[in-house]
C-alpha cells in the first residue's frame, strides 16, 4: 500500500508523540483539584487542611493531572506551591501524616471541626503496601479521609508504599515512611491472596501472562493481596520458589519493556501466551501523569488490556506506576511499579 508524505508526516507525528513518555520529554498536561475531607460519622464533611507554626490555615487537595484518577498526588497548597504530604518515620503508635515544606520545615495536617476543633490526621494501621489513613476524634473514634471531585466522585485518601523498609525515601531532609495518595476505593469482600494476571482478547479470550527464562522456562505471574490490601496490589512472577518483582523498565525503546527481576538481577521476560502458544510482548505503550498503561501487544499491534482477576471473577486493572527515575532492584534501572488496582 502506498503511503503519501501527508499520511506519512501525519503517522510519524502519532508515533513520537506515543514515543514521549519513553524518550525522557516532559508532558505538560492539565490539572484538576479534589477536595480532601474526613468523613464525620453524622454525614457531614470535615475540611483537611495544613497548619503552619502560627495557626495559619492551607488547603490539602488532590491532584488529578491529564485525566488519572488511580493514583493522585495529595498535595497542600502554600503561597503558589505544592507541598507534599507524606507519612513520616516516627515510633508512635499511630504515624504522622504531614506536609514538608522545601526547606525541610514540617506542616501539621488536620480535620477542622465545625467549631475548629484541630483533630488529627494519622496512618492507623497497616495492610501490606497500604496504610489507612484516618482523623482521630477527642474519643478516639476513626474518621475516614476521602478525596472528592467536583461532580462527587470519591476516592480513598491511603498511605503508600513501594520499599520493604520503614525508610521509603527522604525529601528535603525528613524520612518518609509512605507517600499519601488518592487511589480508587475498593471492595470489602477481601480473603484471596492470589490473583491471576491475564490479557484480555477482543474475541473474549483470557490469555495467560507468564514470565520466561532464557531457556524458554515458564513461570506464573499472580497478583498477591496481603493483609486484606485491595487497594493496589503487588505483581509477582513466582519463579521457584521465590517471588520476584516486576516492573517497568528504564529503555529508550518506544514502549517500555515489562520484566521481572531476579536476586542476581537476571531479567524475566514477561508475555502473553495465546491457545496456539504464540508469545506477545507486554509493554507499558502511553503514560496519564504517573499512571503507565500495560498492554499485551498483538499480531498485528492491536493493545490487549492486562487485568488481575480473582477466583470469583473480580477484575482490576493492571498498571505501572511511575517510580523515582533514581529506582534501581538488583542493579536494574526501574522505570515504573506494576500493580493491580481497582477498575474505575
Amino acid at each position: 500500500m502506498k503511503i503519501n508524505n501527508r499520511h506519512s508526516s501525519v503517522l510519524g507525528i502519532l508515533m513520537l508523540l506515543l514515543a514521549l513518555p519513553y524518550l525522557g520529554f516532559s508532558q505538560a498536561g492539565t490539572e484538576k483539584i479534589w477536595h480532601v475531607k474526613a468523613v464525620h460519622p453524622s454525614g457531614k464533611f470535615l475540611d483537611v487542611k495544613m497548619l503552619d507554626a502560627a495557626g495559619n490555615i492551607y488547603d490539602v487537595k488532590a491532584i488529578e493531572r491529564d485525566g488519572n484518577t488511580q493514583f493522585m498526588d495529595v498535595k497542600a497548597l502554600k503561597d503558589g506551591k505544592q507541598l507534599p504530604v507524606k507519612i513520616l518515620v516516627s515510633t508512635d503508635v499511630f504515624a504522622p501524616v504531614k506536609a514538608i515544606g522545601d526547606d525541610g520545615t514540617i506542616y501539621d495536617i488536620k480535620a477542622l471541626t465545625s467549631d475548629m476543633q484541630r483533630l488529627d490526621v494519622k496512618g492507623v494501621s497497616q495492610a501490606g503496601s497500604i496504610f489507612h489513613i484516618k482523623a482521630i476524634s477527642p474519643e478516639g473514634e476513626f474518621y475516614g479521609v476521602k478525596a472528592i471531585s467536583p461532580d462527587g466522585q470519591l476516592r480513598d485518601i491511603k498511605g503508600v508504599k513501594f520499599a520493604d523498609t520503614d525508610l521509603e525515601t527522604t525529601i528535603n531532609g525528613v524520612a518518609v515512611r509512605a507517600h499519601v495518595k488518592a487511589i480508587p476505593q475498593a471492595p470489602g469482600n477481601a480473603g484471596n491472596y492470589i490473583w491471576h494476571v491475564k490479557a484480555v482478547h477482543p474475541d473474549g479470550q483470557l490469555l495467560n501472562l507468564k514470565a520466561i527464562g532464557k531457556n524458554g522456562e515458564i513461570y506464573d505471574v499472580k497478583a498477591i493481596e496481603q493483609n486484606g490490601n485491595l487497594h493496589m496490589m503487588d505483581i509477582k512472577a513466582f519463579i521457584g520458589n521465590q517471588r520476584m518483582p516486576v516492573k517497568v523498565l528504564v529503555s529508550s525503546d518506544q514502549y517500555a519493556p515489562v520484566k521481572a527481576i531476579g536476586p542476581d538481577g537476571v531479567i524475566y521476560d514477561i508475555k502473553a501466551l495465546t491457545a496456539d502458544n504464540q508469545k506477545l510482548d507486554v509493554k507499558g505503550v502511553s503514560q496519564n501523569d504517573n499512571i503507565i498503561n500495560i498492554k499485551a501487544i498483538g499480531p498485528t499491534g492491536e493493545f490487549y488490556g492486562v487485568k488481575a482477576i480473582s477466583p470469583e471473577g473480580q477484575l482490576y486493572d493492571v498498571k505501572g506506576i511511575k517510580a523515582d527515575d533514581r529506582l534501581e532492584i538488583n542493579g536494574v534501572k526501574v522505570r515504573g511499579h506494576i500493580k493491580a488496582l481497582p477498575q474505575l
